[in-house]
């Protein structure tokens, strides 16, 4: 899931100083599960927003805000309320935002940062646990990812420097190293880290990616 975090509302506001006509987006998946961009949130947003004396034409969610053709075919369903805006404030990831500014005819803004991909620990509390690089280690890491847990992203083994089982460079986060460690150990397969690693081949996770399926 894309975590993300409401941006303080004072940015938010500085974005908007010359507006004064809103329409607010949303999104059904990841900011409505990190209670950034859900009904709930728009509302509040919505809210706060007619307090500093702006007016909202409208809001919608969108299903979800980084699919193109279900943003662009819900955004045409809100043609009027969209043609009465100065700007769209979109409370999703930044993806999600870029997706709506492909097809608002004015300026839209982020009401969030987005943050990293993570687990859901439980309701609120969410933990990186991918970054994407492009070219997954997890198979012989037993599901531990040394890129994301691991602060040095190192690929043959720890560093020596974490005490009491903890990151030398966070002492709240657990080495990642010696929970693989320990995990492969369960497994019966420690075998695994006898074998050098080659220097990970980061050119495939260079931006922009895309990604085509099928024909």
């Amino acid at each position: 899931m894309i975590i993300s975090k409401q941006k303080p509302f004072e940015e938010v506001l500085e974005f908007l100083k010359d507006k004064e006509k809103i329409f607010i987006t949303g999104c059904s998946l990841c900011a409505t599960s990190c209670m950034t961009g859900g009904e709930k949130q728009i509302a509040e947003m919505k809210e706060k927003l007619e307090k500093e004396g702006k007016t909202v034409t409208g809001s919608v969610i969108l299903d979800p805000s980084c699919h193109k053709l279900q943003v662009r075919s819900t955004l045409k369903k809100q043609k009027a309320a969209l043609g009465e805006a100065d700007a769209v404030l979109c409370m999703a990831c930044g993806d999600g935002t870029q997706t709506v500014a492909n097809f608002a005819k004015v300026p839209v803004y982020p009401a969030n940062d987005t943050l990293f991909i993570g687990e859901v620990e439980r309701i609120g509390h969410y933990s990186e646990a991918c970054r994407a690089c492009g070219e997954c280690e997890l198979g012989w890491t037993a599901g531990i990812c040394p890129i994301t847990r691991c602060a040095k992203s190192l690929l043959n083994g720890p560093c020596g420097g974490a005490k009491d089982g903890k990151c030398e460079i966070n002492s709240e986060n657990d080495c990642a190293w010696i929970l693989i460690y320990n995990r492969l150990k369960e497994m019966g397969k420690l075998d695994t880290l006898l074998e050098m690693k080659a220097p990970k081949d980061y050119s495939k996770s260079a931006n922009p990616k895309k990604l085509v399926v099928g024909k």
